[in-house]
């Protein structure tokens, strides 16, 4: 025991010569208006960082005993800081140059709003390519088009490659003849095990997928067929930038294998140092143990210890499952999970043994239901505090999803995607609007809400999907949910406490506090004072990670 006190004194000596040689601060930020998202100093006009880490807040008389002779001054000219965006889900994408072969189609709204405007995108990009090598594109979306393409629409671009184009949801996909047949497509075909081929009245696949009939298509892309490692780390690279020039300090990567996180790690470490938490796929168990265990070295940039795992399908592609039948069509319920209860209590007590977090997509109320149920079989059978468990997306749901939520302290990952996707919405009926994408009751009932973008399936825009969740309106105007609506300091809250909590990081991110991580946003509006129907304008000046300008790069 004397040694133990022995060494508790010693390591507060330590710890107070640290503290007072950190006393000059690099650099100070003044004359700034901070949100600072503590309650304890919400607002002030100071910030003082050292090391990377706030080292006080206040206003500049208060802060200017730690002026020293390498101390930086900078006037923030009275705009606004808040705690850097963290985005709580998304799945960053390699964006390659336009005129690369390996470009993957924008098939999004604003770059092909027609069918026709799709083709032409195709054809281009098959100049670019060999014959035979597969064409890809992301994001198109069936309400914006007025239908789902076809195979045969997609032919029109290209019958020398094989072609498939993934839906913004990410959850359907199209592809053309050439693709089919590559994946050994026909009539004959049964569906998969939790997804489906669209078919005609002939049974002939029309070339639109469902669920886990994407993944039978994609798999018959040779696995050559793929750019080198380096341009791979440099289109990551440019997708982080892209983030960070949008206020993203930390991002929460969803469902990745060890050999993608490997890229992103090059990419930070090449010039995008964006903190990157890695939830590895289910099937990567054993290495997320293993890189948990070794994951102090970097902690703070490159966190592990999170499993992603899918029980059900997509909201915005109509596949989820639900317990009473969408509005517009009363046979069908969705497509069920391919999974049963029994297989999914098994898999998350193997996730929650190893102490990892288990970070479960599931949006429709039945698909919810059920893993509710394995959370209340796992923790009864293994009790364990503060676990933090997740459920990703949780769309649909009932009073009493939320309060079984609630008893069981989850934390979610809730969308916040109507300007983009509110038209989705409309199929499950208006009776349902107000029990979708349920930020508000579950904040307002104490549940930890982790904003997030679920990015590529809409921009990871952070001030964009604040507006979303304040004003619940689609980009035509249409308010989908009003009882949702959330307000402007929980919606900024979400996405930096929140965020910061969904990984165990409060401690140290998510807001501007002493011994807090300086990773900040400066943004040319104060969100707590802009219209509502504005919030989407603000724009981000700069970018801090770790009290280091990376928006605009400094040259």
């Amino acid at each position: 025991m004397r040694v133990l006190i022995c060494c508790v004194l010693l390591a507060h000596f330590l710890n107070s010569v640290s503290v007072r040689a950190a006393e000059s601060a690099e650099l100070i930020i003044h004359h700034a208006n901070v949100h600072t998202g503590d309650k304890q100093v919400p607002r002030c006009t100071a910030v003082a960082i050292s090391n990377g880490k706030i080292l006080s807040v206040g206003n500049f008389d208060e802060l200017k005993k730690y002026v020293g002779k390498e101390t930086r001054l900078v006037d923030a000219q009275t705009k606004w800081i808040l705690p850097g965006f963290i985005d709580a889900h998304a799945h960053p994408q390699p964006i390659y140059p336009e005129f690369s072969r390996w470009y993957v189609i924008d098939a999004g709204p604003d770059n092909c709003a027609t069918l026709e405007d799709l083709i032409a995108a195709i054809k281009r990009k098959a100049k670019l390519v060999p014959r035979g090598q597969w064409i890809l594109g992301r994001g198109y979306q069936e309400t914006k088009l007025g239908r789902h393409p076809t195979k045969m629409d997609l032919d029109l671009g290209t019958t020398d490659h094989p072609v498939l184009i993934t839906h913004s949801s990410g959850h359907l996909a199209v592809c053309n003849s050439a693709a089919l047949k590559s994946a050994g497509i026909s009539a004959k075909s049964r569906d998969p095990s939790g997804g489906a081929f669209d078919r005609d009245k002939n049974g002939e696949p029309t070339g639109l997928l469902k669920e886990s009939a994407v993944g039978l298509v994609r798999r018959a892309n040779p696995a050559g067929d793929k750019p080198p490692e380096d341009e791979v780390i440099a289109a990551y690279r440019t997708c982080f930038k892209q983030f960070l020039a949008k206020g993203i300090t930390s991002v929460h990567v969803a469902g990745i294998s060890p050999d993608s996180v490997q890229l992103m790690q090059a990419a930070h470490k090449k010039g995008a140092p964006i903190r990157l938490m890695f939830m590895l796929r289910e099937n990567y168990l054993d290495e997320a143990i293993r890189l948990k265990k070794s994951m102090a070295n970097d902690e703070l940039n490159f966190r592990f210890g999170s499993i992603k795992l899918f029980h059900g399908n997509s909201l915005s592609g109509q596949t989820c499952w639900l317990s009473k039948p969408y509005a517009h069509r009363p046979d069908y319920f969705g497509i069920p999970p391919a999974r049963s209860q029994e297989s999914l209590n098994k898999l998350i007590l193997r996730i929650h043994q190893t102490g990892l977090q288990a970070c479960v997509h599931a949006n429709g109320d039945r698909e919810i239901s059920m893993l509710l149920d394995a959370y209340e079989y796992v923790l009864k059978e293994v009790p364990r505090q503060n676990h933090r468990h997740r459920i990703e997306h949780c769309s649909v749901v009932t009073q009493k999803i939320l309060d079984r939520i609630k008893d069981l302290e989850l934390v979610v990952a809730p969308h916040s995607y109507v300007y983009e996707h509110g038209d989705k919405m409309e199929n499950y009926g208006e009776a349902r609007w107000d029990w979708m994408h349920a930020n508000r009751k579950m904040i307002d009932q104490g549940t930890v809400v982790a904003g997030n973008s679920d990015y590529p399936v809409s921009s990871a825009i952070p001030m964009l999907r604040i507006h979303d969740l304040v004003n619940r309106t689609s980009i035509e105007g249409k308010v989908y949910g009003p009882k949702q609506k959330c307000t402007v300091e929980q919606s900024i809250q979400a996405f930096t406490f929140g965020g910061a909590y969904a990984e165990f990081m409060e401690s140290k991110k998510g807001t501007i506090a002493p011994g807090m991580l300086a990773d900040m946003v400066v943004l040319d509006a104060d969100p707590m004072n802009t219209p509502a129907n504005k919030l989407k304008d603000i724009q981000v000046l700069q970018t801090f990670v770790g009290g280091k300008q990376v928006y605009p790069e400094i040259q």
